[in-house]
């Protein structure tokens, strides 16, 4: 058995417990009210607010100007109190950061924002990384309830309802603008694929540049 398939039956798993879990957490702030969706990706376009958030370390953090600019960005949506989707999107996170190794944090951000910044403060957030982040480059971002609705409203992933956020990822290019939402539990080679198809049209793209260049010099 493979690696991908490996992964496939721990998702699954999981979201079998999940369910167990659910069928228990009621409608506390526990667990979402439904199962997670099927694991499935589509094209998209964002938009980052102009607000300032603040990271695990408490300080000010502008998502676009700070974090994502010229980058490549595996982005996630969270909150601590979950004990049911939130914590399988971080563990996919983290294998994501594992593999990619030192390009977190040059070429690439990492970036998990609270959707419960009611109850989500720096500190906490801080403290809930520590199961999941295993290096640097991995932002985890909260701010006033104001911010957060804006920068997820701008990224589509706002939910009134903290129960109905779906686990999301999204991959994308602050250079290009292409983005990718990855719904469900992706697996991490997935998103590893999508970045590094990413960081070779960036490739394409300047080498196509300079031999450009080159044709019209005298």
């Amino acid at each position: 058995m493979n690696a991908k398939h490996c992964f496939q039956l721990l998702a699954l798993s999981l979201a079998l417990a999940s369910n167990l879990a659910m069928a228990h957490a009621g409608h506390d702030h526990k667990g979402h009210a439904e199962q997670p969706p099927a694991a499935h990706q589509e094209k998209t376009s964002v938009r980052f607010a102009d607000v300032s958030l603040l990271n695990q370390d408490g300080m000010p953090v502008r998502l676009e100007k700070d974090l994502v600019n010229d980058h490549l960005v595996v982005m996630g949506f969270i909150y601590t109190s979950c004990t049911t989707v939130c914590p399988v999107v971080s563990s996919i996170m983290g294998k994501v950061q594992q593999q990619l190794g030192g390009r977190v944090g040059e070429e690439i951000q990492m970036v998990s924002i609270s959707v419960d910044p009611q109850r989500d403060d720096a500190k906490r957030l801080q403290d809930y990384a520590k199961a999941f982040q295993k290096g640097p480059g991995w932002s985890w971002l909260t701010g006033t309830p104001y911010a957060v609705t804006e920068t997820l409203k701008g990224l589509g992933s706002f939910s009134a309802d903290l129960r109905q956020h779906p686990p999301l990822i999204l991959v994308g290019d602050g250079r290009s603008g292409h983005w990718t939402r990855y719904y469900g539990f992706t697996d991490p080679t997935v998103l590893i694929e999508e970045i590094n198809r990413l960081s070779a049209r960036r490739v394409h793209a300047k080498s196509t540049a300079i031999a450009d260049h080159h044709e019209v010099q005298p």
